[in-house]
């Protein structure tokens, strides 16, 4: 099969053949028909996270046609189309398992960092971490919902209820998609890209927020809760200004650069930070419920398989309006 692969931190993936793997007894194999390309993988490539399996095949956001059955596999079956997101194992075991926040699992395994990804024309995936897709989620333009859409969606539900004016700082593929949950239920976004980027903030604006600027400005009101997509620590400081008295502020990356010291007065008035780690399964299927009953639209923008490096030069330098996703 034709494969995008890591064999180097910092060095372009490589286009090459790679022998179709064998599925285990509890696992699937995919024909991989799309790919979505998400910041995460950048900072695999870029070394920004530690230890990833080498030689790795990328790719957490995968739609696909099941065309082989592990032995123990019931679940599903021939030819369904699934989608195969970040969380790829979990050991069922450790205290975190236990408590039912398998997000936090001690061994945990990870697609396309830890395992095989869908960079490729075929992967193997445990059944049970696998989703059922129908109807409109099949359409290849999603498959960014199965990691920027969940993490998107679990930010979002870590904020409370009644918070209604909330400041998204970063707009690209998780922001574009979670806006439209938001204002479904009638929330105000005020949407913060990198300064002067006004072509993002008029994307901002289009996808429905009531306020578009430059992360470094101040909001036009106190926000009741902000989430930070952009992995830039110098963002929280400016977020915590803006923020209203008890305001909450999620870090919805997976990876941010150093926080620099701030006064204490920002974060006085009882003003919350929280990080986001991983996702859980039950996140992952409230999320695709919602997203199939809303009929939630991506902005994505197609590439080749053998242009992945493309696609991530793209998103590394703030090219790509809303996503990416590679179609095998």
């Amino acid at each position: 099969m034709n494969a995008m692969v890591l064999e180097t931190i910092g060095q372009p993936l490589l286009y090459k053949q790679m022998p179709v793997p064998c599925p285990l007894e509890n696992q699937l194999l995919i024909k991989v028909m799309a790919c979505g390309v998400c910041r995460t993988d950048l900072h695999i490539v870029d070394g920004d996270l530690n230890h990833p399996k080498l030689p790795l095949i990328p790719g957490h956001e995968v739609i696909g046609k099941i065309v082989q059955l592990g032995k123990r596999s019931r679940k599903y079956k021939l030819g369904d189309m699934v989608g195969v997101a970040w969380l790829g194992h979990t050991c069922r075991k450790c205290k975190y398992c236990l408590q039912g926040k398998e997000n936090l699992c001690e061994n945990a395994k990870f697609t396309g960092y830890t395992m095989d990804g869908g960079y490729a024309e075929y992967m193997v995936a445990e059944e049970e971490f696998c989703y059922l897709l129908s109807g409109a989620l099949q359409d290849f333009s999603k498959a960014p919902l199965l990691c920027a859409g969940m993490i998107g969606y679990r930010s979002y539900s870590l904020i409370p209820a009644e918070a209604k004016t909330i400041g998204l700082y970063g707009f690209g593929a998780a922001a574009h998609i979670l806006i439209q949950v938001a204002r479904h239920e009638l929330k105000d976004i005020y949407a913060f890209t990198r300064d002067n980027d006004t072509i993002t903030q008029m994307f901002a604006m289009k996808m429905g927020a009531v306020w578009a600027g430059g992360s470094s400005t101040f909001s036009p009101v106190k926000l009741d809760a902000a989430i930070i997509f952009a992995p830039a620590g110098e963002l929280i400081p400016q977020a915590l200004r803006n923020l209203d008295k008890g305001g909450t502020l999620i870090c919805g990356g997976i990876h941010m650069s150093d926080i620099p010291s701030f006064p204490y007065e920002i974060l006085w008035e009882e003003r919350m930070i929280q990080s986001v780690a991983n996702l859980t399964r039950q996140d992952a299927k409230i999320f695709l419920t919602i997203a199939a009953e809303m009929d939630i639209t991506t902005d994505s923008i197609m590439y080749p398989l053998s242009e992945a490096n493309l696609a991530l030069k793209d998103l590394r330098e703030g090219k790509i309006q809303g996503a990416a996703v590679l179609v095998i």
